[in-house]
């Protein structure tokens, strides 16, 4: 299951001559990843990426991947080793339950989950499977096949070519994380929350429910309603805010402090307030607004100096 972010990024032995593999973006020295990136950047925008003067949020997202990674980065977007981080910064409350962590797929303990769960590479994203049925999963052996395969790929592969050199997931020591499936597909109340953090300080606020297109609220860090879009296909929909809202972005705002630009993911289950993760290059600076100036607005809010 590859998400379409990947599909979409996934582009290198289309993009030219020299054709991109994995193999190769994997063995380049680093003082080569401006110029493929700028290569990929061009292919998936259309537009030319100006790394000595980033002006828009997509070129300075760039600008971050590059020039910006950090051990720390790394270590947060773990998904094992990020658990850590914030239980001594915010507390374990906020952590999602974990039913098993280890490196073979093999050595799962099926019998021993509940049935519905959600099994995680901790060095990509949207490296995962969902399982709402366990019996089923395990009757369909072709499909426990496809899976045990793709997690056996994943823990011996880098995530960081796939997505456009989003360098702090080169060096993740793969695992595989399971957590119980958190989502009541029937329970309106769920929603996902993603506070956009600026030099520090949580700016965007936005709530995004569960639905088809999905419905999604913005604010500022007032609370003020916005009427903004980060992708095209999501619906906007004007709600007040929520003491759920409120407190993610009071928990971001202690975690967000010492980078330039961080998204902290939560979700809302059963009114419980849950860490997600840390997104520090979000959508990999390819975002396509539906609105052209955002990015450019969004460009000024960031200073990367």
């Amino acid at each position: 299951m590859v998400s379409d972010l990947l599909s979409k990024l996934n582009i290198f032995k289309n993009i030219g001559d020299p054709p991109y593999s994995y193999d190769e973006i994997i063995r380049l020295d680093e003082k080569d990843y401006p110029k493929y990136l700028k290569k990929i950047y061009k292919k998936i925008t259309k537009e030319n990426l100006n790394l000595k003067n980033p002006k828009s949020f997509n070129e300075k997202i760039q600008w971050l991947k590059l020039y910006d990674s950090t051990l720390l980065k790394t270590q947060l977007t773990d998904k094992v080793l990020v658990r850590d981080w914030i239980k001594k910064k915010i507390g374990d409350e906020y952590l999602k339950p974990v039913l098993w962590i280890g490196k073979n797929f093999d050595d799962i303990p099926f019998d021993e989950l509940p049935n519905r769960f959600i099994i995680k590479a901790n060095n990509g994203c949207k490296w995962q499977f969902i399982i709402k049925n366990k019996d089923v999963f395990l009757e369909k052996k072709i499909l426990k096949e496809i899976v045990r395969s793709r997690f056996n790929g994943w823990m011996v592969q880098s995530f960081f070519p796939f997505a456009g050199f989003e360098l702090q997931y080169k060096n993740i020591e793969p695992q595989i994380l399971i957590e119980p499936l958190l989502r009541d597909e029937v329970n309106e109340k769920d929603y996902e929350i993603e506070i956009y953090c600026f030099n520090g300080s949580p700016k965007i606020l936005q709530k995004i429910k569960y639905s088809h297109p999905r419905e999604v609220c913005v604010y500022d860090e007032h609370y003020n309603l916005l009427d903004i879009k980060f992708k095209a296909d999501y619906n906007i929909v004007f709600q007040p805010s929520d003491d759920n809202l409120k407190l993610a972005a009071a928990l971001s705002d202690r975690l967000c402090r010492e980078f330039k630009l961080v998204r902290v993911d939560w979700m809302v289950y059963k009114n419980c307030l849950y860490f997600n993760e840390m997104t520090f290059t979000p959508f990999s600076g390819f975002y396509e607004f539906e609105d052209k100036s955002l990015n450019l607005k969004l460009g000024n809010m960031l200073n990367l100096k």
